[in-house]
């Protein structure tokens, strides 16, 4: 696997305070990869180390090959950096916002009109080229911003929490915008606590909390450590319930654990935890059935994203 982000150890202090803590990363080429965490868990703090636009106190990081206290300039030529905060550009029309930041990765004059053109369509803004910066909502400026971090054609694109108080609209709009620019062949790292943004896009996930990283890998592989086993919920009539209940428990004793929840709504529930696949399922579901267990319901319960940092934070914020 081919790392265009990588971070051994690093470590930034801020006085007597540690923003981040040994902080190890491996972002994979051509990956959306989500960096997520709570708030003050040291993710800022750590795109600007990425960035080179704060020294890390200690540790190595590398981006697109280069050393971020080494060679800066080629590590700003391979980013896009885009910050949780728009700025203040109260006097540019969104064209001139475009044409100065080209202009500042050195991008003639000639190639500049051609290059604001295809930006604007790929963000959907064209429509809004003669506009006032000021006057566009959030979520323009937002994809505006998004557009500006591509003018120098960069590698990576780092994007510091770029859903952050979008309306729901804008949100979905700003996940199929990356999602096209990662089918364009950028790599996108990008900053979120908003966790449903991460389990419809992101290819990987890194959980980061305290400036340490908590857990990271593929999105399969997260679900698969922390579910390694598959919960099924079989529920049973309410007629002779307690009696059914033992029988489906002696059925399938031979998995790795059986227990009864909670009754709710006068129906009793069995959890089943099984490792067996879709065939084997299925094989479990017929050995109940030819128990003689009368079921009102077989049901597989699938974690989401949500229950996977639950549990895997849990630990360190109790």
């Amino acid at each position: 696997m081919d790392l265009i982000i990588e971070t051994h150890d690093l470590v930034k202090r801020f006085g007597k305070f540690t923003a981040v803590d040994g902080l190890n990363l491996a972002v994979p080429g051509g990956s959306i990869y989500g960096f997520v965490g709570p708030n003050g868990a040291g993710k800022t703090t750590t795109m600007r180390m990425l960035t080179t636009l704060t020294k890390p106190t200690s540790g190595t990081a590398i981006v697109a090959g280069h050393d971020v206290t080494v060679d800066r300039r080629a590590v700003r030529q391979s980013i896009g950096y885009m910050p949780d905060e728009f700025g203040i550009y109260d006097d540019l029309r969104v064209w001139e916002y475009l044409d100065f930041f080209a202009a500042c990765y050195d991008i003639a004059e000639r190639e500049r009109k051609r290059l604001i053109a295809d930006l604007l369509e790929l963000v959907d803004l064209t429509h809004r080229r003669d506009d006032m910066v000021d006057k566009l909502s959030r979520g323009m400026k937002q994809r505006l911003s998004l557009a500006r971090t591509l003018a120098h054609d960069p590698q990576v694109l780092i994007l510091d929490e770029p859903a952050s108080g979008l309306d729901p609209r804008a949100r979905i709009e700003i996940r199929e915008l990356m999602v096209e620019l990662s089918r364009m062949g950028k790599t996108i790292f990008f900053s979120t606590h908003i966790l449903a943004d991460v389990e419809n896009i992101c290819t990987h996930i890194g959980i980061v909390e305290e400036g340490r990283m908590v857990m990271q890998g593929s999105m399969d592989e997260m679900k698969a450590q922390l579910q390694p086993h598959r919960e099924i919920v079989v529920t049973v009539k309410d007629s002779a319930a307690a009696e059914q209940v033992r029988t489906l428990m002696q059925a399938v004793q031979d998995v790795i654990a059986v227990e009864i929840i909670e009754p709710k709504g006068g129906r009793w529930r069995v959890r089943i935890d099984y490792t067996g696949d879709d065939d084997g399922v299925a094989a479990l579901n017929q050995t109940i059935t030819a128990a003689g267990v009368a079921i009102f319901g077989f049901n597989e319960e699938i974690k989401d994203l949500e229950s996977v940092f639950m549990r895997v934070t849990k630990g360190i914020v109790s």
